[in-house]
């Protein structure tokens, strides 16, 4: 099924990519808050380890595949660090250096996760940048390389707001290391259908760069990048945050004392990045306001999309979503229907808080009708909540792009 995002021109895609890959990292605002109510700051801690863990090593070979660059080095993984909705650019300003294949660092100028969490104290700063960043980004580089291991130089907490950079990693791969290995959950997230859906391969004659098998850039310039290549990376980064969240729901299963605790914890998680996620698109890509500015949030909201992933007609005033690859995987698309109405009515909210939706028919095929009401309804608690990232108002400036050599 030909992609949603091929509608959109080659600028608009350079601005819808960054924007995605800030998403992506804004849904752990979301879901985090909401184990932190049900089982305290530790065991949360313990959920986004598994749920990363289990994810990234997956997407992270998948974009590899996708733009030609899978090696064995620090160069690979730098270059799956930028396209990682765990580091979206300029939020996690990640700043890199190489020494020759096998040795690098990197270290953060600007740390969006950093300026987020350190407001409520620091146990959780201790938990994100010890506890959590340790097993993770080994989990990250095992998908370039199992001996590759990623250790702190320094990290927070911060001995004062004027701290730089916010921390500083070393990435060393010695055939003498032992071998990392996958977390469970990795095993169980690489068995769904979002972990191998098929996509759209890249048109190499079309313009602009088709692959990142260059040079490692400082800053990746997604508008060097073909029109053909930006939708790809679109489609990919979307399966990363239905990867992510795939991840996160094995986490919560695993604590949740009954199936509708768990749902529960899932569906607010997804009221609130969607919400948030549409009103960064709405705003990004300068869509026109009301139902039809609401229609073209929904095509292209990470929640319907790839297309070859999740079955979904946007037309004039409703989306027709059928049973897909995304139902079956039981995720984000298996929280939507007639009973849950709360996600969709977050995104076209989003762009008119007088808009509502009108679902009809059963849980895994469904019209939702937009609708305009008289008054207004109020923000929802959990799009509220996740408001409190600063990632909600983050504005992208332009970056020269250059390479990156050894030194």
């Amino acid at each position: 099924m030909a992609s949603r995002y091929a509608s959109l021109s080659r600028q608009e895609l350079a601005t819808l990519v960054p924007e995605l890959l800030l998403i992506g990292q804004l849904i752990d605002r979301s879901g985090m808050a909401w184990c932190i109510s049900a089982w305290g700051r530790e065991e949360m801690a313990q959920v986004a380890i598994e749920e990363w863990s289990g994810a990234s090593p997956v997407y992270t070979r998948r974009m590899q595949d996708a733009l030609g660059y899978r090696g064995t080095d620090v160069v690979t993984i730098f270059k799956g660090l930028q396209l990682d909705i765990g580091a979206p650019p300029q939020f996690m300003d990640f700043r890199y250096t190489v020494h020759d294949p096998w040795h690098g660092e990197f270290h953060l100028d600007h740390c969006g996760a950093l300026i987020d969490v350190e407001p409520m104290g620091e146990p959780y700063v201790v938990s994100m940048c010890h506890d959590i960043e340790d097993p993770t980004f080994d989990a990250t580089a095992v998908a370039t390389n199992p001996r590759a291991q990623v250790r702190p130089v320094h990290r927070p907490p911060r001995s004062s707001p004027q701290e730089h950079p916010h921390c500083r990693w070393t990435v060393t791969i010695d055939e003498s290391f032992p071998p990392v290995a996958p977390l469970p959950a990795y095993d169980e997230v690489a068995l769904t259908y979002a972990a191998t859906v098929a996509l759209d391969p890249i048109d190499p004659a079309d313009a602009g760069l088709s692959d990142y098998s260059g040079p490692l850039l400082s800053d990746l310039d997604f508008a060097a990048f073909s029109h053909s290549a930006m939708v790809r990376i679109a489609d990919e980064v979307c399966l990363q945050m239905h990867l992510l969240n795939l991840s996160f729901e094995v986490a919560v299963r695993k604590r949740a004392t009954s199936e509708a605790m768990a749902r529960e914890i899932c569906t607010k998680q997804l009221i609130g990045i969607a919400g948030l996620a549409a009103e960064r698109l709405h705003r990004a890509l300068r869509l026109p306001e009301g139902i039809p500015g609401a229609m073209r949030v929904l095509e292209l909201h990470p929640l319907l999309n790839p297309a070859a992933y999740h079955d979904a007609v946007v037309g004039e005033a409703s989306v027709t979503v059928g049973p897909s690859p995304a139902s079956a995987d039981g995720g984000w698309a298996a929280l939507l229907g007639p009973e849950s109405p709360e996600s969709l009515q977050a995104i076209v909210r989003a762009v008119d808080p007088c808009l509502d939706v009108e679902v009809v028919g059963g849980d895994e095929a469904f019209t939702a009708h937009v609708v305009r009401r008289e008054v207004a309804a109020p923000e929802a608690g959990e799009v509220a909540v996740t408001r409190f990232s600063t990632g909600a108002t983050f504005a992208f400036q332009p970056r020269r792009s250059l390479p990156i050599t050894p030194v």
